[in-house]
C-alpha cells in the first residue's frame, strides 16, 4: 500500500500554485482545444483482462459474480466455481503476443483519425500502463507491457493527438457481488488488492446519491491515480465514464480538473475532459453523449462516442458490427452539428484487431481520403442541413438504424467553401440543395451568397448546376456507391 500523503500535497500544491482553482467558477475558462474542435474524428479502444474470455462484454468482471447472469453460467462451465478461478486468473492468460502498437497506429491513421483513446483503466481496476501506484498493470503482469506509453509514442510519431480514458470510479462497486457467495472475492481488503474495495452495487446507477457513498480513502486513492496518469503520460484528452457524478465525487473531480488543467499550462498544450450528464458544470468541459447524437446543430463543442460493436465496447465472439455506410453517416451528422465522434474498437486477447473491425476502419480511411476536406477543420453553417430524415437524440439510440434520401444532406463550411454532403446518392445523379435557392417568397429565408463555382470531390468531371428558386440544382451521373458524396460550392 502505497502513502497517499505526497500525492496529495503535491495535487494541493500544483492547485495553488496555478491559473485554475478548484471551482466551478475558476473551471469556467476553460476553452475547448482548437486540435480537438479541429480534429472531428478519433479512435477509442476497449482492451483488457475482459478481452481474454471474450463472452458478454467488457463488464465481465462484473457479471460473472452475479449469480443467476449468463457470465456467471459461462464461467462456471468454462472455467470452473469461482473460489478455483476468479477474474484475477485470467491475467496471466492476457499474453497480448501479437501486439503491436505500430500497427494499430498504423490502421488508424489509414482510417482518418486524428486522436486516440485507449482505456487505461477499466472498472475491473486493471491499468493498461506502468504505474507507481498499484502493482496490478499489464507492465508488471499479464502481457508485461507498458501499453499506454507504447501506444502514446507510436500515435504522437505519426502525428495524431493521444487521449486516455479511466473508468476507476465505478470500481467502487464493480466486484460487489462476488462477496455473496464463495468466490475469490474475500475479506479481509485493503487499499491496493485488486478487488479492493468490492462494494455492494447501488440499485440505481444514476442515483447521485447512492449508497454505500465511496469514503474519502477511495476517493483520494482514485484522484492520486488519475493525477499520475496525466503527469506520467500527459494525454491531452482524459475521458469518463458516467459514475464521476455522484455527489461524493464532485469535489474531487473538481480537483482533478483544475491540476490537469494547470498542468496542461505548465507545459503549453491544450488539453480536455470529456464527461456525461451533469458531471461537470456545464462550460468546464466537453460534454459527451454515449451511443448517441444531438438532434439540431448545438452552439458548444461536443463529442458522440459509440462502438463499431453494436453489443459490446471490447472484443467478444459473435460480435455485432456495424456497416461503414452508416458510421460515415453518423460522422458526417454530428460534424454538421458541431460534433466529433469517438468511434471504439475493441482488439482481441492477442492484441490483434479483428477482420471486421479492420474492414470498417480501412473503409471509413478510403471514404476520408477524398472527402476529409468536408470534416477536418471545418466549422458549423447557419444551419446543420436539410431533408426528411431525423436524427433520434439522446444516449443509446445507435442501435436503431438510419434510412436516409438524397434530400438529406448535411453541411459544413471552410474559407470559402460550403460542403453539401448527400448522405444517399440518387442513381439519376440530381440532388437539389433547397437551403442554396432563390426564394420568390419575400417571408422564406433566402441564401443571399453569391455561388461561384460547383464540383463534386473525387471527380474531375465538372457537374451542371443551376441555381433557381427551388434550390441550387445540381447534376453529376455516373456516380455509383453507397457512400455519402460532397457537393464543394464556392460562395462569394
Amino acid at each position: 500500500m502505497y502513502d497517499m500523503k505526497p500525492y496529495l500535497a503535491e495535487i494541493d500544491r500544483v492547485i495553488g500554485k496555478g491559473p485554475y482553482k478548484d471551482t466551478w467558477e475558476s473551471l469556467g475558462s476553460f476553452q475547448s482545444p482548437k486540435w480537438y474542435r479541429d480534429a472531428k474524428f478519433g479512435i477509442f479502444i476497449h482492451w483488457g483482462i475482459y478481452s481474454v474470455p471474450a463472452f458478454g462484454s467488457e463488464w465481465y468482471s462484473r457479471c460473472m459474480y452475479i449469480q443467476g447472469d449468463r457470465c456467471f453460467d459461462h464461467h462456471v462451465k468454462t472455467y470452473g466455481p469461482h473460489n478455483q478461478f476468479g477474474y484475477k486468473d485470467f491475467i496471466p492468460m492476457f499474453k497480448a503476443e501479437k501486439f503491436s502498437a505500430d500497427a494499430w497506429a498504423d490502421l488508424f491513421q489509414k482510417a482518418g483519425a486524428k486522436y486516440v483513446v485507449p482505456v487505461a483503466e477499466h472498472h475491473d481496476g486493471f491499468q493498461m500502463y506502468a504505474s507507481e501506484i498499484s502493482h496490478w498493470n499489464a507492465a508488471e503482469m499479464g502481457p508485461c507491457r507498458n501499453v499506454l506509453g507504447e501506444l502514446k509514442q507510436a500515435v504522437e510519431e505519426r502525428g495524431m493527438t493521444m487521449g486516455a480514458s479511466t473508468h476507476r470510479v465505478e470500481h467502487w462497486f464493480f466486484m460487489g457481488h462476488g462477496k455473496e457467495f464463495d468466490s475469490d472475492v474475500k475479506e479481509p481488503m485493503e487499499r491496493g488488492d485488486f478487488y479492493w474495495p468490492a462494494m455492494p452495487e447501488p440499485k440505481n446507477h444514476h442515483d447521485l446519491y447512492s449508497e454505500p457513498t465511496p469514503t474519502q480513502e477511495y476517493l483520494e486513492d482514485w484522484l492520486v491515480r488519475c493525477c499520475e496518469l496525466v503527469d506520467k503520460y500527459q494525454p491531452k484528452l482524459v475521458y469518463f465514464d458516467w459514475w464521476i457524478q455522484h455527489h461524493a465525487v464532485k469535489p474531487y473531480l473538481k480537483k482533478f480538473a483544475a491540476y490537469y488543467y494547470n498542468r496542461a499550462a505548465e507545459w503549453g498544450v491544450e488539453v480536455a475532459i470529456n464527461y456525461k450528464h451533469e458531471a461537470f458544470m456545464f462550460g468546464c468541459a466537453v460534454p459527451d453523449v454515449e451511443r448517441g447524437q444531438f438532434a439540431d446543430i448545438k452552439p458548444f463543442f461536443w463529442q458522440t462516442d459509440t462502438a463499431i460493436a453494436t453489443n459490446s465496447w471490447c472484443y467478444t465472439e459473435g460480435n455485432y458490427f456495424k456497416p461503414a455506410k452508416g458510421l460515415i453517416c453518423d460522422l458526417v451528422d454530428i460534424v454538421s452539428k458541431n460534433g466529433t465522434l469517438l468511434l471504439n474498437v475493441g482488439p482481441k486477447a492477442d492484441g490483434t484487431i479483428s477482420e471486421q473491425d479492420t474492414a470498417v476502419l480501412t473503409e471509413i480511411g478510403e471514404w476520408m481520403s477524398v472527402n476529409s476536406e468536408a470534416i477536418y477543420g471545418t466549422k458549423v453553417w447557419r444551419k446543420y442541413g436539410e431533408g426528411p430524415t431525423k436524427i433520434q437524440e439522446g444516449q443509446f439510440t445507435d442501435s436503431k438504424e438510419k434510412v436516409f434520401t438524397s434530400a438529406d444532406i448535411r453541411f459544413t463550411v471552410k474559407g470559402e467553401n460550403l460542403y453539401c454532403t448527400v448522405l444517399s446518392w440518387p442513381e439519376d445523379g440530381h440532388v437539389v440543395i433547397k437551403s442554396l435557392g432563390h426564394s420568390a417568397d419575400a417571408n422564406l429565408p433566402e441564401f443571399h451568397g453569391i455561388v461561384k463555382d460547383v464540383d463534386v470531390l473525387g471527380c474531375d468531371e465538372k457537374p451542371v448546376w443551376e441555381r433557381k428558386e427551388g434550390g441550387l440544382h445540381v447534376t453529376m451521373p455516373g456516380i455509383k456507391t453507397d457512400k455519402p458524396v460532397v457537393i464543394r460550392v464556392k460562395i462569394d
